[in-house]
């Protein structure tokens, strides 16, 4: 795609302002046309395809047998744009309420302290007609579904990873055997009301308890059965201290059953990761701040952003900083 350096670049050193194509004009002094930039941000859609292709040499150095791929969506609010099959409402669990904007789903390769984004899908909602006759908005793929494509797709590309990471919203029994099928292992984050059997032998008699009611201290692992998942699995509890002086407490699901609950707890602190990506691509890569209008030209921008923060990345390779 040509001017991708050019843009790019302008998205790393031009965080704090909006990014439009007449700034970057007027920052090259005119020798690129606010309509060459639009004409590129115009052209083919960028897909997740594109995004392996220029990560993958990088990737090749750095990737390592032990490797997290780590899947978390993230909001970009958009309240004054136009709303689309792209941008539109999508409900905000940390904010507990329906916001305007892209919702995005993201695969982030992570090993030797190394965070390379290796694939991506933007949530697009058609508007359909529900059994009233009123015109909704609905994905046409839930994002498990899209997560299990990502993870078959890392796997054809030759990825090396042992474990996928996430939080409670993916933890569904066929992401779980999906990653299995690809002989992967999962470390995820589950509901407090999630049913556990802690032996076979309950499992067939039908005794679950909700996993929040297991006596577990931090970082104590059990092995036990998910109601619905035919695997033997380890749960592990965490228990944090959160800001506000409150004590927190998160339940664990891994199916590595070689690992122990220290193992399982530092395994899915890496999933943190993640999370710095995606307030790095807003505060530091402008991902919020165009003011492009059609699907095609945000879509554009969206893996502009992704794209400048793999080349923060090499930068990090480089010179060894943060």
């Amino acid at each position: 795609m040509k001017h991708l350096e050019l843009y790019s670049d302008y998205l790393i050193c031009n965080a704090a302002s909006s990014a439009t194509a007449t700034g970057l004009s007027a920052m090259m002094n005119g020798d690129v046309s606010h309509d060459q930039i639009t004409r590129m941000l115009s052209s083919e859609k960028q897909t997740s395809k594109d995004l392996w292709l220029k990560v993958k040499p990088v990737v090749r150095q750095i990737e390592a047998e032990d490797g997290t791929l780590i899947f978390d969506d993230s909001i970009t609010e958009k309240q004054w744009t136009d709303e689309s099959d792209l941008i539109c409402w999508h409900y905000d669990h940390c904010k507990n309420r329906n916001i305007k904007g892209i919702n995005s789903l993201s695969a982030l390769y992570y090993t030797n302290d190394v965070s390379i984004p290796v694939a991506f899908e933007l949530i697009t909602k058609p508007e359909k007609t529900d059994k009233n006759g009123k015109l909704v908005r609905k994905s046409e793929k839930t994002k498990n579904e899209m997560l299990r494509e990502m993870v078959t797709t890392c796997v054809k590309n030759q990825l090396m990873f042992r474990y996928v990471l996430f939080d409670t919203w993916f933890c569904s029994v066929e992401t779980f055997e999906h990653i299995l099928k690809h002989g992967k292992h999962f470390v995820g984050a589950l509901k407090s009301n999630r049913l556990v059997a802690l032996s076979l032998e309950d499992k067939k008699e039908g005794r679950f308890v909700h996993v929040n009611e297991l006596e577990l201290s931090d970082k104590q692992a059990v092995r036990g059965y998910l109601k619905g998942f035919d695997q033997e699995v380890l749960l592990v509890r965490r228990i944090f201290k959160n800001k506000d002086g409150s004590t927190g407490r998160l339940d664990l699901v891994c199916s590595d059953l070689t690992c122990d609950g220290e193992q399982v707890a530092a395994i899915y602190e890496k999933r943190w990761k993640v999370e710095e990506y995606h307030k790095s691509l807003k505060s530091n890569l402008g991902l919020a701040k165009s003011p492009t209008r059609t699907m095609t030209t945000q879509n554009n921008h969206v893996f502009m952003s992704i794209y400048a923060f793999f080349k923060l990345e090499c930068l990090k390779i480089k010179l060894q900083l943060n």
